[in-house]
């Protein structure tokens, strides 16, 4: 049997067992898990998540591993549905659960993976609590050194190796006292006392470290109109949080769109590829002409109103959040998930919102191709509009930052970017300082800004930092490249088409990396269970090629529908990253 070895069991690491145990061979699997609960991921674990986390991904969006998850759900007996807190009447295809439903979800497709793996003749090894210490790349396999708390570290040598390990957050949450480098696990946070906190990050995270504080001191209820309201605990009052962010926006709530996605008339595949081909020397401006045709066309009037025509790429995120920007944040959010709860009732799409959308899976094929420039103007000014479209939130996320705002418990502030943050001996939390302005101090602050890129000297795994074949991404200096042109580090790490790191060196080419934070420098958007399925199919497809199954791999970059709407807290919006 080949002999294959899965590093985590989350999501990507579920799919790309789906895509294996397909393969008519018996293959010897084994699956390796930090945590003791396999299957169910970081994102979803209940140990890392509160309660009353929501994922920001429906089961529409979800591709099916055997079941979806609303048909998972319909299956489960009452008792199991009042475990999870739902409801069955209000089970559906777009309706948003708890991170901790899918974490259930997840696990209990991977089982079945496992249990139907080895009814096709597969042998199947899950390794829980179990944590990888190296890896090492030998001429024709590689080496695996595995720990647990029960044994001792092993030796085990496979033909292909997959690191899914997901996304990387710091071990220990406070780094200093009052100071949270993230929000997770939740239980941390859950620990600040009613005080004045301050959460870096307006996006899907800050909304998470907001909620899990507030339900700490307090109560989410709705009144007898079905209004959300907040009433902190007694004793609790003096709780108060302000989100910031660069810009100081909030996201808006999720907006009703036809899935699957119907086919843009501009902006294609083709005409990206074909931009790529012809016009190299021009790339991004050249992907920014279809981008802007093809929204003209979507939505005249949205065009006309940000002023499209004259839009540059340095100018287009200025263009795009300009009313936003202007307008009371609460007061915006407010409207837009009023029109977003009738759009949903009344199936009703918003032309530009549903444009932009589709665009950015098709754009992001360009993203690998871009010079050094080009690629630091995309993520500078382009890549935000793109984030803030696809980067919306449950609705009832935006309940509760109106229902905190109106209990006088929540502010949000723009930050811009002259701003320092201070830890201070001797006093908990931070102070901020917003250019010559007088410093905020904070009893408490979180860091909820999400994933951030990782590049090769991040690579945990000694031996391969050693043998010197992972190695930062690199992009031609000016726009015509070519073999004269000079390459210069851009983040990340060098993957080939299969996620397979690029280098010369004599060993075998089988080990995979679909590690996200290793990725997003060159694939901005690879986050999210839609990126995980691809992701994993393409690996997988990838290793049953390589053992003699003749197949037509995948197109690279990841395209999918609604890649990266991240059930996850790991994308920033527009403010964290402009």
């Amino acid at each position: 049997m080949a002999r294959i070895a899965i590093i985590g069991s989350g999501p990507t690491g579920i799919y790309t067992l789906k895509g294996l145990i397909s393969h008519p061979a018996g293959l010897s699997i084994t699956v390796f898990e930090e945590s003791p609960d396999p299957g169910k991921g970081t994102p979803y674990h209940p140990a890392v998540n509160d309660k009353a986390m929501l994922a920001n991904i429906a089961s529409i969006e979800i591709p099916p591993i055997i079941d979806s998850l609303v048909g998972w759900l319909r299956s489960r007996s009452n008792e199991e549905l009042q475990n999870l807190g739902i409801a069955r009447d209000a089970i559906g295809e777009r309706e948003f659960y708890p991170r901790i439903v899918l974490g259930d979800y997840f696990a209990a497709q991977f089982w079945e993976l496992v249990r139907r793996g080895h009814a096709a003749g597969h042998t199947i090894d899950v390794r829980g609590s179990c944590r990888i210490a190296d890896i090492a790349l030998n001429a024709h396999d590689l080496t695996v050194t595995a720990t647990s708390s029960e044994n001792s570290p092993c030796r085990l040598s496979f033909d292909h190796v997959v690191m899914a390990t997901g996304h990387d957050w710091p071990q220990d949450t406070e780094t200093s006292p009052g100071y949270f480098a993230s929000p997770w696990p939740a239980a941390a946070i859950k620990r600040i006392k009613a005080v004045k906190v301050g959460v870096l990050g307006t996006s899907l995270s800050g909304i998470d470290a907001v909620v899990s504080v507030a339900t700490a001191h307090g109560v989410f209820l709705r009144d007898d109109m079905g209004a959300l309201l907040y009433q902190p605990l007694q004793g609790r009052e003096d709780l108060h949080i302000t989100m910031m962010s660069r810009k100081g926006l909030l996201p808006e709530a999720d907006f009703y769109c036809p899935i699957p996605y119907e086919p843009l008339a501009i902006c294609t595949p083709m005409a990206v590829e074909q931009a790529v081909h012809d016009e190299p020397d021009r790339l991004l401006d050249a992907v920014f002409d279809l981008f802007k045709q093809e929204l003209a066309r979507a939505d005249p009037d949205f065009a006309a109103r940000i002023g499209l025509a004259l839009a540059t790429v340095e100018d287009i995120s200025d263009r795009y959040f300009r009313e936003r920007t202007a307008s009371d944040q609460f007061v915006w959010a407010g409207r837009v998930l009023a029109q977003a709860k009738r759009d949903k009732i009344e199936r009703n799409t918003v032309p530009w919102r549903y444009a932009i959308l589709r665009m950015h899976e098709v754009i992001a094929r360009a993203v690998p191709h871009f010079s050094n420039g080009d690629l630091g103007r995309f993520h500078k000014y382009f890549k935000t509009v793109f984030v803030d479209d696809y980067a919306t939130v449950p609705h009832e996320s935006i309940e509760r930052l109106l229902a905190l705002h109106n209990a006088g418990k929540l502010e949000v502030m723009a930050t811009g970017s002259d701003y320092t943050i201070e830890k201070t001996d001797g006093q908990p939390g931070v102070e901020l300082t917003i250019a010559a302005s007088s410093p905020i101090r904070f009893a408490a602050f979180i860091d909820a800004t999400g994933q951030h890129p990782l590049s090769a000297k991040d690579i945990p795994f000694e031996s391969l930092r050693r043998q010197d074949v992972i190695r930062q991404a690199q992009t031609p200096t000016n726009s015509l490249g070519g073999d004269g042109c000079d390459l210069r580090p851009t983040g990340g790490i060098d993957v080939d088409q299969s996620f397979r790191p690029k280098f010369e060196a004599n060993l075998t080419n089988q080990l995979y990396c679909v590690s996200v934070p290793f990725l997003l420098h060159k694939l901005p958007f690879v986050q999210g269970i839609t990126s995980a399925s691809d992701m994993g199919e393409i690996v997988s497809e990838s290793i049953r090629s390589a053992l003699g199954k003749v197949s037509q791999l995948l197109p690279f970059p990841v395209s999918t529908e609604r890649l990266n709407r991240s059930p996850t807290p790991t994308t920033p919006t527009e403010d964290t990253v402009a």
